[in-house]
């Protein structure tokens, strides 16, 4: 079973954003990730707020179940979002590149936004 062999990785932490332009649906690709995420695989789920910004200044918090419930039909978007704080313009080495890069999941980093994406190297993303 898919669930079985999903329950066995290691992937305990789940990073989300929405960056760049908005768009309808962002809440539900925020609640379609976190929900079976929790349920499922037991993970955290950290929302970056305010998108790239956010994740280049460090800006997250713990999502709960409660917090992804009942938002598919609201507008925009509960993480915020920007067009700033691109995190693959700082060099490496900078202390923007540092907080950048140790995002809060180790292994996956989802992105979904209405224009520009980009995503961790072992991350995923979506439109």
């Amino acid at each position: 079973m898919a669930v079985d062999r999903i329950r066995s990785t290691s992937l305990k932490r789940i990073g989300i954003l929405t960056g760049g332009g908005d768009c309808p649906g962002l809440n539900a690709v925020i609640r379609s990730v976190a929900k079976p995420a929790m349920r499922f695989l037991k993970a955290e789920i950290v929302g970056i707020l305010d998108g790239f910004e956010g994740l280049v200044e460090g800006r997250m918090r713990e999502l709960t179940p409660l917090d992804v419930s009942g938002i598919v039909n609201l507008g925009g978007t509960i993480l915020g979002t920007s067009n700033k704080g691109d995190p693959f313009h700082y060099p490496i080495g900078t202390p923007e590149a540092s907080r950048s890069r140790t995002a809060p999941a180790k292994r996956s980093t989802i992105t979904a936004n209405g224009s520009l994406m980009r995503s961790s190297r072992s991350g995923a993303t979506a439109r």
